[in-house]
């Protein structure tokens, strides 16, 4: 009986919610802070606590740490403490109900107008407009006005008034996602309108919600402690932090804690809501917990125990020795690139290739330190342009050698180039941030620059947005600043990709030509077997961050020795094969099955 032999796919471990919350120190604190307050207002009833409304003339005014009063009395001489933890349990539940009653309405509103648009967006915002028109809290006072002073009341109220904030900001963010691909896509898929709104849409906003949410409690709060103050909230005899803080207003002079204490208390909630909202955004955005979206360090990070030495006597402008790089996932380090080996001599062209995730733009951009840490640390090797160990070097002098003796091409030059400024200013830029010249001299440059690219009419095209030039010109702008101060070596990092067929042949053609003229190195990064035929000398196949085959790049393309190499080449379609290329894939895809599972059995037994 034959039995299909299934690969074992390795999941990675994910990190419980819990972990991911504590691993945040500043959110750690808020929760900690915030836990310990709700939890003593939440057993006041059952703490051996003086009556919070019994009044003892005689005993006014008591300083913090007087016996039997450890934060001391008030004006008619109530106990500060139980008066605080009472009036704190009333303060949170008016703050948090408020809180998700205006959340949970304003985000309606804003999903909605953004959403559907056109005359329903216009008309909830307009009345959004109209609330937002009045000082939110002289409106709070007129509905409580209206409603009749009370707690409930100033509840309403205060929810009232803080749903245009709700609903402004995540009708913003609605508007900007309702037009993007996967909202289309779900919409193709059959889902309506309802279901893309509640799986779709909502989990992008659910970050910003959590956010104002936390900053908006001790908003509301205080907004409390206002109407209170003007005795529109709280009735005596009962207390929240607002009416113990308007109370202690006229002690301030003889007693001034009576004020500060409810103060601290505002202060510790709030602070401590903010720092939690800021710990849950995290955990809700995936992006940033995998430290995506931190700013990240000037280099990448380090954790090298030894640095292998340079090969004596070979003259090369990049060699590459052992590297390995990986990412932090919380606790853990994840391989992904795993001691690679390669060298580029000058005017040579060094192809990398591979599948999407093999490591081809982790190794680029580690050599001068650029990978984002967090989460990127790398963990060992040494990488050396000509006689310089780039990694040991200072920041100071590493950023020098970024643009000048190194420089990148990148893939889209698009979202590379500054959409608010000029090609030419940013050419200039580039050049006097290495060089020593004036503003019409590095202006005279990046015409010469431009023109040596290809860009016709350079003089011209130097005032030209990037929005205003074609892909083929944008890349060759690319190409023309990673030329400006003549580099040793060029890192291309898949500069065809986004490219057609016909621009493509042109800046590749224009890159041999550049590395032909000026000697300069060039490692040269893609998937393409053609690209890589067409302009490199010498070719590395990564497979999961390994090279697993590298020679001259014919030697490779005609006679492949590794069955990943054999494969890959295998998948690249010819004119004319029809049915028998997918049956020639299946077939090669089938055995690369068979050999991992034979390599883990092997590795189990």
């Amino acid at each position: 009986m034959n039995q299909t032999t299934i690969p074992i796919i390795q999941h990675r471990q994910r990190q419980s919610v819990g972990t991911l919350l504590l691993a945040n120190r500043l959110a750690t604190i808020g929760l900690v802070i915030i836990s310990i307050i709700i939890l003593l207002v939440l057993l006041a009833p059952w703490l051996p606590l003086d009556n919070p409304d019994q009044t003892d003339l005689e005993n006014r005014l008591l300083p913090v740490f007087s016996s039997g009063h450890i934060l001391g009395t008030d004006h008619l001489g109530r106990d500060i403490l139980s008066r605080l933890l009472w009036g704190t349990r009333v303060s949170l539940m008016v703050g948090i109900s408020a809180t998700l009653i205006a959340a949970f309405f304003g985000t309606l509103i804003g999903l909605v107008a953004g959403y559907v648009g056109q005359r329903t967006d216009t008309i909830l915002m307009r009345c959004i407009d109209m609330l937002m028109a009045f000082p939110y809290i002289l409106l709070a006072l007129a509905i409580v006005a209206v409603l009749g002073p009370g707690l409930l009341n100033a509840l309403y109220a205060i929810a009232l008034v803080n749903i245009p904030f709700f609903a402004r900001n995540i009708r913003g963010l609605t508007v900007g996602l309702r037009d993007r691909d996967f909202i289309q896509a779900a919409r193709l898929s059959g889902k309506n309108h309802f279901q893309v709104l509640l799986t779709e849409v909502l989990p992008n906003v659910l970050p910003i919600i959590v956010v104002t949410m936390s900053t908006t409690i001790g908003w509301m709060i205080l907004e409390t402690a206002g109407l209170s103050f003007l005795g529109l909230g709280t009735q005596p005899p009962n207390a929240d932090l607002g009416s113990m803080l308007g109370q202690g207003r006229a002690q301030m002079f003889v007693a001034p804690h009576v004020a500060l204490v409810p103060g601290v208390m505002i202060f510790l909630i709030v602070i401590s809501f903010n720092l939690l909202g800021d710990g849950v955004r995290d955990i809700l955005d995936p992006r940033l917990k995998s430290g995506a979206l931190y700013r990240s360090q000037p280099v990448t990070e380090t954790d090298r125990v030894d640095i292998p030495a340079k090969e004596l006597g070979k003259q090369v402008v990049l060699e590459v020795k052992d590297l390995r790089v990986a990412f932090r996932q919380g606790q853990q380090l994840r391989p992904t690139v795993k001691g690679i080996n390669f060298s580029v001599a000058r005017g040579e062209c060094f192809g990398l290739i591979g599948e999407s995730g093999s490591g081809k733009s982790v190794t680029a951009l580690s050599i001068m330190g650029l990978l984002a840490s967090p989460p990127a640390v790398i963990t060992g090797g040494g990488i050396y342009v000509e006689h310089e160990e780039m990694l040991s070097l200072p920041l100071a002098i590493l950023q020098r050698r970024r643009g000048a003796r190194v420089s990148y091409i990148f893939q889209d030059p698009l979202t590379t180039l500054h959409p608010q400024f000029t090609i030419g200013a940013q050419l200039q830029e580039a050049i006097t941030a290495h060089q020593a010249l004036g503003q019409q001299a590095a202006k005279k440059q990046a015409i010469e620059l431009l023109d040596s690219v290809g860009i016709q009419n350079a003089a011209e095209q130097f005032s030209a947005y990037p929005h205003e030039l074609s892909g083929g010109q944008r890349q060759r702008v690319g190409i023309a600043m990673a030329l400006a101060n003549d580099p040793i070596l060029i890192i291309a990092d898949e500069p065809t990709t986004a490219l057609d067929v016909t621009i493509q042949a042109k800046i590749l053609e224009l890159l041999n030509k550049l590395r032909r003229e000026r000697g300069v190195a060039l490692l040269f990064i893609t998937h393409d077997f053609a690209v890589i035929n067409q302009i490199c000398d010498r070719v590395a196949v990564l497979q999961h961050g390994e090279i697993v085959e590298t020679g001259a790049t014919q030697s490779v393309l005609q006679d492949p020795q590794h069955p990943y190499t054999q494969r890959l080449i295998a998948s690249v379609p010819k004119l004319g094969e029809g049915r028998q290329f997918l049956t020639q894939v299946a077939a090669l895809y089938r055995s690369q099955a068979d050999d991992e599972n034979l390599k883990v059995a092997q590795e189990t037994s």
